[in-house]
């Protein structure tokens, strides 16, 4: 007896990174595997465990040995992965690896967001997971709030330094977290909290018109067309939205003191960051910006190789930024 449900379809493919097919399923074609948290990395010495932010979000807390630091509040930092809006997670073997290398080496406590992604949660759904576990994180500082979670996680309450708050990300998590600095600037968060500093690490901007010494056209502009497209179809402006393209937006009221934007020497966005941090001087903003460029850097690079040389320094560089 035949069935009356025919083979599942393809909706829409990003090649080589998805495919959505038509019963609602998405197949990954790439990432790293998805791991536990520990109690006491190897290498490391830092504890991680997964929290419910709401009932569509979770994260990944981390935090460092406390045997030297005893009764010391610890700053925080919320950071968003990368994998172009649809790939790679919190959960994941490569950003464990390297978040649990920079806190060991920052001090920090780190929260490490897992938004939803696209295709079955096209943007801005990430945009908007990401603020609401920013204010999840704000909310440990007031006694009750009818828009965020009511759970409190012991290990902010504990250790969590509430003065000392930064956010951050890599690629298109760099992208988020410059997001969520511009939304600081005009909404508070819960508390009255502060976005002390932000880093944008290789971070993913881009725009119709070249920036410094981009070429006119190319295969990476249309690749970079296309991933937006798929994650964000209802974009207004296409690639020149402002979530993709903050050039041509005002940035003075970034909701930070402090910005750290990484590039690498060979990667594919170098010139957008840079633009991003000259557009930013220029626009009047009052906090301080530095520009790092690590020599030899490709897109990614101390995520997937963290015990390059170069990976090494460019850690270090975050973990003084945030400490």
């Amino acid at each position: 007896m035949s069935s009356s449900t025919g083979p599942k379809e393809v909706v829409s493919e990003l090649l080589p990174l998805v495919r959505f097919y038509s019963d609602g399923t998405v197949e990954r074609l790439v990432g790293s595997d998805i791991v536990e948290p520990t109690t006491e990395d190897t290498v490391t010495g830092v504890s991680s465990k997964d929290v419910s932010v709401s009932p569509n979000i979770s994260a990944r807390l981390y935090l460092p040995k406390l045997t030297s630091q005893a009764g010391k509040k610890l700053p925080i930092l919320i950071y968003f992965h990368g994998g172009g809006f649809c790939v790679e997670s919190a959960f994941s073997f490569l950003h464990q690896r390297y978040l649990n290398r920079l806190v060991d080496q920052a001090g920090v406590l780190a929260v490490s967001v897992e938004f939803r992604q696209a295709p079955e949660h096209p943007l801005p759904i990430a945009y908007d997971d990401s603020w609401t576990a920013l204010r999840w994180v704000s909310s440990h500082l007031v006694d009750d709030d009818d828009d965020v979670s009511v759970h409190r996680e012991q290990w902010l309450s504990d250790h969590g330094d509430f003065n000392r708050l930064y956010i951050g990300g890599d690629a298109t998590g760099a992208n988020i977290a410059h997001n969520m600095v511009v939304r600081a600037g005009s909404e508070s968060l819960l508390g009255d909290v502060k976005i002390l500093g932000a880093f944008l690490s290789l971070p993913v901007f881009w725009g119709s018109t070249p920036v410094r010494s981009e070429p006119e056209t190319g295969h990476l502009e249309r690749m970079i067309c296309r991933v937006w497209e798929f994650v964000y179809p209802s974009a207004a402006k296409g690639i020149d939205n402002p979530m993709i393209n903050p050039f041509g937006s005002d940035l003075s009221g970034l909701g930070c003191s402090r910005l750290l934007v990484c590039v690498g020497e060979k990667d594919s966005f170098k010139e957008r960051g840079i633009h991003y941090c000259d557009v930013v001087r220029e626009s009047g903003w009052e906090g301080e910006i530095e520009l790092y460029e690590a020599e030899g850097g490709g897109h990614g690079f101390h995520i997937s190789y963290p015990e390059t040389e170069i990976a090494k320094k460019m850690i270090q560089k975050l973990a003084s930024f945030l400490s």
